[in-house]
């Protein structure tokens, strides 16, 4: 870059996804500076709290699973998850660059990735959710950290927030100004990645733009208060999809730990207090946050058996969960009802009629087709409220992660991922697949990267 710029190649704000972006840059040659505003984020930022699950159209573990795929496949899911009302561009530059970024953070991170082929997540037609050893995302953000720590090109400022992006007179990215500690001070660059997730803990911004899971819990970063949505358009960038969420209707209260939604792509299903489901539990967990807020008043239980808990305990969450004590076991459905506070009629007549819909011997009333088993013998239930996870909506960007202007032209220099840019779930929560969060925080962020590199060399 130009020599007057004496500071780093690339700013990243933001130490989740967006190491992605640090480590892609560092190994093309790009030195780069990380500041992290939350001093617990190892285990307090959105992708130490994912399940680390990165879809990856067409990869070599789908290969040699037998899985057939392709980015147009994974495309045409989100198009039909998101009722075509999705940035078409940005979800197919997303599909295509998703095979290749698994088998790089698996190749030049040695990232221990595998295809999960035990369940399938709703929304997905095909195997194609990668994820690490107990299926932990902060397991894999202490993978990219300990890389992160091996870089001679890269240096992280923890506790630090990215407070303005500066722009040369030509419109271009010229600084930024940080804040820590120690003071303020403005640092030389030439490209900024937003990569601070969206705005899901600031109230008034989420009373704003999604008020139908405004009273669920927010399960996600608090410093995710919409500083890059401030930042952006501060500089005159366009914003889209800012109703857009992931939500869960799954969070086992009151320790607040995520039950894994496998619980019920297992067979399990939900009840509320009269014992009785209000739905299609596999529609999907971000939408199903929403049926819970409406028709269980926010309290409902996860009810399971013996085989779908061994199942689900290839999860370190529900192992949490688990250590928690937060599953109460009975000998029949009475006595789990009473020991719960359900209403016991109301249960056992829900479970006698799922064990006949789950042997075929009859249809769901709700629509519900997959039932992996019916439930047998002892069974659980897990006390759960639904949950805002993070926002899926924020600045407008292109194929390469370069934030737009209002005139859809890109600001030279800026960049943004995850939760801070526009994803690919469409409106509301029901557009949402699992992995729509950590592939655009990873996917853009490895774009970005190469983009900055690429036009250092001038192309």
């Amino acid at each position: 870059m130009n020599a007057e710029f004496e500071g780093p190649d690339l700013v990243v704000a933001g130490a989740g996804g967006g190491l992605i972006a640090a480590l892609r840059a560092a190994e093309l040659g790009r030195s780069v500076l990380v500041v992290e505003a939350n001093p617990r984020f190892k285990r307090g930022n959105n992708t130490s709290m994912s399940t680390a699950m990165i879809p990856g159209a067409g990869s070599r573990w789908q290969r040699e699973a037998g899985v057939a795929d392709s980015p147009e496949n994974f495309l045409a899911d989100v198009l039909k998850k998101t009722g075509g009302t999705v940035d078409e561009e940005l979800a197919q530059a997303l599909a295509g660059v998703s095979a290749r970024l698994v088998e790089w953070m698996a190749d030049h991170l040695q990232m221990p990735l595998s295809l999960v082929t035990d369940f399938p997540y709703p929304g997905h037609s095909q195997f194609r959710c990668h994820t690490v050893p107990g299926r932990s995302g902060s397991a894999m953000l202490d993978m990219l950290l300990a890389k992160v720590g091996d870089s001679e090109l890269i240096d992280v400022l923890v506790p630090a927030r990215l407070e303005h992006v500066l722009l040369a007179e030509d419109g271009s990215v010229r600084g930024v100004t940080v804040s820590s500690p120690d003071g303020t001070e403005e640092i030389p660059t030439r490209a900024v990645l937003l990569a601070t997730n969206g705005y899901g803990a600031n109230r008034e911004l989420v009373h704003e733009h999604l008020p139908e899971i405004a009273g669920a819990t927010y399960y996600g970063s608090e410093e995710s208060t919409g500083d890059a949505l401030r930042i952006g358009r501060d500089l005159g960038a366009a914003t889209a999809f800012l109703d857009s969420y992931q939500g869960h209707a799954a969070l086992a209260s009151p320790s607040a730990m995520l039950t894994t939604w496998a619980t019920v792509m297992h067979g399990g299903f939900l009840v509320n207090e009269a014992g009785q489901r209000y739905g299609d539990e596999t529609m999907g967990y971000s939408e199903y946050a929403r049926e819970s807020v409406e028709h269980a008043a926010g309290r409902s239980w996860i009810i399971l058996d013996q085989r779908i808990y061994d199942a689900c305990l290839v999860f370190q969450d529900f192992v949490d969960v688990v250590e928690s004590g937060g599953i109460h076991w009975a000998d029949d459905a009475a006595s789990l009802a009473e020991s719960c506070g359900i209403e016991p009629l109301g249960l056992v007549e829900t479970v006698r009629q799922a064990q006949s819909i789950a042997s075929a011997a009859g249809l769901d009333p709700w629509g519900r087709t997959a039932w992996e088993a019916p439930l047998e013998g002892k069974l659980g239930a897990v006390f759960v409220e639904p949950a805002l996870f993070h926002t899926q909506g924020g600045l407008a960007v292109d194929g390469h992660a370069r934030v737009l202007s209002e005139s859809s032209t890109p600001i030279t220099g800026l960049y943004a991922s995850g939760g801070a840019a526009t994803g690919i779930s469409g409106h509301g929560p029901s557009g949402y697949l699992a992995g729509n969060g950590l592939l655009p925080a990873l996917g853009l962020s490895l774009l970005a990267a190469e983009h900055v590199a690429a036009w250092d060399r001038g192309s």
